[in-house]
């Protein structure tokens, strides 16, 4: 059994990716159950967030380390609110509120302007030094709703529904999104080079 920090104490972010490693026997430790504080994210895009995260976790907790860094970029907002997705209605922002704030900058947005995807980069670092961490992506294509819908999920899963399904992934239950989400294609992007080499192991 290998124990590894997660750089988030986001419930809904360790549920998922907990459930996601389950076959791999890894634990996953939430950095915050080890005192350890999020780091400001001020990288300018996914990847460098998520190493940021992760190679701060890996040193306060002196274990390999794994962080994600997510966003959904909206077409007909430029790509927008993408690595700021987590603040895009200020720094404090509660899900609720970038919700909101999304569905109001896309008010007059006619539905078959309202594309979007989720973008997932997912790292994993055996200590804060590591030179050679491994990086795995995942996207999952769909559209915004004009209105929330299901309880199910986190973030902006209540109006984002994904390509060729009729309900939102909030709808989804936990197996299904675990089968075709951003973050699941990163992740088993990632388990499939964590399987062809003995990466998890002393450093």
């Amino acid at each position: 059994m290998t124990r590894v920090v997660l750089a988030s104490s986001n419930p809904g972010k360790l549920r998922e990716l907990a459930a996601l490693l389950a076959p791999l026997s890894l634990t996953l430790v939430p950095q915050g159950a080890l005192g350890i504080a999020a780091v400001p994210e001020t990288g300018a895009t996914l990847l460098a967030n998520a190493l940021l995260k992760a190679r701060h976790a890996a040193q306060g907790a002196q274990l390999a380390a794994l962080a994600d860094d997510s966003g959904l970029e909206v077409d007909a907002l430029g790509g927008r609110p993408g690595v700021r997705s987590a603040r895009f209605a200020g720094e404090d922002a509660s899900d609720g509120d970038n919700l909101r704030h999304l569905l109001e900058q896309l008010r007059d947005v006619p539905q078959p302007r309202r594309q979007a995807r989720y973008r997932c980069v997912i790292v994993l670092v055996r200590s804060a030094l590591d030179e050679q961490p491994l990086i795995a992506r995942g996207s999952w294509e769909g559209h915004i709703a004009s209105a929330p819908r299901g309880g199910g999920g986190f973030g902006y899963d209540p109006v984002f529904v994904p390509l060729g399904e009729g309900r939102s992934a909030a709808e989804l239950d936990p197996a299904e999104k675990n089968a075709f989400s951003h973050r699941a294609r990163a992740l088993r992007a990632l388990v499939a080079m964590l399987e062809s080499a003995s990466y998890i192991s002393d450093p």
